[in-house]
């Protein structure tokens, strides 16, 4: 990767959608959440290939605002992987060394997932200048600008409105603290945002793979890596 690779080149932040859990237990004649397991370790591997090619941020959606419409044996399963993350798990992933932030509406989960989680972001904060992953869950574009707009109104006033600009707005957003991705992967053959990052990936590239979430591989990931190197981004200029 490093013969390859100059700082210069590799994206500061990676906005990951991870489609295709149900998509890859069902080729598997696996059930559902044998997927989602899937999906969970993949997402570790993931985060350690970012890091060895010197991604510094990673954002990935995990569950949005939608999914808690599923059915509730797949939500209830969803809600224990997160349990197990943030409670059995939240010692080995501090072994790792990265800031881990939840973007999203913590208070729709259940109490001791969210207070879990808020534990694992304080203690992981010490970790940013190494690698800080931001996780979507609970989470919809249009519901973080509304949110946005709230707390910017509540904090700076109703007269500040005819004083915001980008700078202002964007310190409001679920993802003040990482910066916009420089590029966005979408698996499973999708070809749109579904409102992930609406106001952050004005200028991201975007890549598609039509490779389910859970079979993703290290060589398949360098090689969009590769491409990214040699597209031209312009940002509006």
């Amino acid at each position: 990767m490093n013969n390859i690779f100059s700082k210069t080149k590799i994206p500061k932040t990676i906005g990951v959608i991870m489609d295709g859990n149900r998509r890859w237990a069902k080729s598997k004649n696996l059930p559902t959440y044998e997927g989602h397991s899937a999906g969970y370790e993949k997402l570790k591997d993931f985060a350690r290939w970012a890091k060895e090619a010197g991604v510094k941020n990673i954002i990935a959606f995990a569950f949005s605002t939608e999914n808690w419409e599923r059915k509730k044996h797949e939500v209830d399963f969803l809600l224990m992987l997160f349990r197990k993350m943030v409670i059995e798990e939240a010692e080995e992933l501090k072994k790792e060394k990265a800031r881990i932030i939840f973007l999203g509406d913590l208070d729709k989960f259940p109490k001791d997932i969210a207070v879990a989680a808020r534990k694992l972001e304080e203690d992981t904060k010490k970790y940013a200048k190494n690698q800080t992953i931001g996780l979507a869950v609970s989470y919809g574009g249009r519901a973080e600008i509304i949110s946005s707009i709230r707390k910017l109104v509540k904090e700076k006033g109703i007269n500040a409105i005819g004083k915001i600009d980008e700078k202002m707005f964007s310190s409001f957003l679920f993802t003040k603290d990482i910066p916009d991705p420089d590029l966005i992967i979408r698996t499973s053959g999708e070809m749109r945002l579904s409102g992930f990052l609406p106001w952050q990936s004005v200028y991201s590239e975007l890549f598609f793979t039509k490779t389910n979430w859970p079979a993703l591989t290290k060589k398949e990931f360098q090689k969009i890596l590769k491409e990214y190197v040699f597209r031209e981004r312009r940002l509006g200029k």
